[in-house]
Formats: C-alpha cells, structure tokens, sequence
C-alpha cells in the first residue's frame, strides 16, 4: 500500500515545475519520523527540499481558537523535519538558509498582522535542529518564536502554511501560486505549502 502511495504521489508531480519523489532516510530522529519521506526537485533535478513527518501525532485537548484545523494538536508538537541542501525562498520571500530544521506546531496569532495571510491559523515554524535538540519539548509561543527567528536571522520566523487535509491521499500539485504537499504525520493528512508566493 505504501509503494501504492509514493509511486501515485511521483505520477501527480511528473509534469509540474516540480516533482516530488521519495527522499532517503531522515537526518536525524530517525525514531520518529518516517523511513523514506519526501524530496522535491525542480525541472533540472536539484533538490530543493526534503521533508518527513513523524508517524505519531500527539494528540491534546481540543482547542476552541477559530479557523484552527488541527485543533487536537497541542502547541509546540514536533510534526516533521525539513532539510534544505542550498538556500531557497518560502512563499513569503523569505529565505531557507541551507541546514535542517525542526517543523513545530503552531497558529499566527490574532493581533492585525495577519490579515488575509491564510484562512486557516495552522503553521508549521522552522528551527534549526542545532537550537532544537528536545523533540519531546512543548515550548511556548514566545520561545518558538524566538528559536524560529534566531534560523531566520530576520524579526519574522521561519514558517511553512499548512492545515489538515480534507483528503488524505498523497498528493503534491500546484494550487493557484502554490505548491502543495498533502501526506500523512501518523494518522493525520496534512496539506503544507513548501514553495510558492503569497498573494498578500
């Protein structure tokens, strides 16, 4: 059944600007994350980034914040792991210094700054794994944030728009200025824009 999946998922991305495919073993975490996750490359070949996400979710109390798909999930969860081998922009222009990060559960909050970024509150924020070393740590927003800004080196973290997905098969398409990946963190489909541009 999985090399049902990864082979659908390589067959939906033959013909875009990107591709993905099945990545090799994780950089580390290996524990708790899947065995082969996925690498995406652009029309040349060159790897842009690969990701894994971990085979079991935790899972907390339901949280009652609007426009929150992953409501379940308490904030700060590790959900994957992200390398990047060289430097490439997310949708915001943003740059991903080369190195690996850690994928964190959490929400924009709720203060004017975020109007209009997305309709759903879900984001996955990057730290680098060299300032992220406890993957069963539960750090709070501020101290997130201060981690994802120090990969940054700008006053705005690393982020990675995501949500959970309403269909779980493997998929990864362009969608509108957006390249999605939809794959499964355990028992949850999570729907992640890797690359693209933000429309506000």
């Amino acid at each position: 059944m999985k090399a049902i999946a990864v082979s659908l998922l390589t067959a939906l991305s033959a013909l875009g600007q990107y591709k993905a495919q099945p990545a090799g073993a994780p950089p580390a975490l290996a524990e708790l994350l899947e065995k082969a996750g996925t690498q995406i490359t652009d029309a040349s070949g060159k790897v842009i980034a690969e990701i894994w996400l971990v085979t079991s979710v935790k899972k907390g109390a339901k949280s009652s914040d609007e426009n929150v798909t992953l409501a379940g999930i308490p904030h700060g969860t590790l959900l994957g792991v992200l390398r990047a081998p060289a430097a490439y922009n997310d949708r915001r222009g943003q740059v991903i210094k080369p190195g690996v990060y850690t994928l964190r559960y959490s929400m924009f909050p709720i203060n004017g700054d975020h109007q209009g970024v997305a309709p759903q509150r879900d984001f996955f924020v990057l730290t680098k794994m060299a300032d992220d070393t406890d993957p069963n740590a539960a750090p709070n927003f501020e101290t997130l944030m201060t981690w994802s800004r120090k990969a940054s080196g700008t006053p705005h973290p690393l982020v990675l728009s995501m949500w959970k997905a309403d269909d779980p098969k493997p998929d990864f398409s362009q969608q509108g200025d957006d390249w999605v990946l939809t794959h499964n963190a355990g028992d949850t489909a999570l729907s992640i824009i890797l690359m693209g541009r933000a429309s506000s």
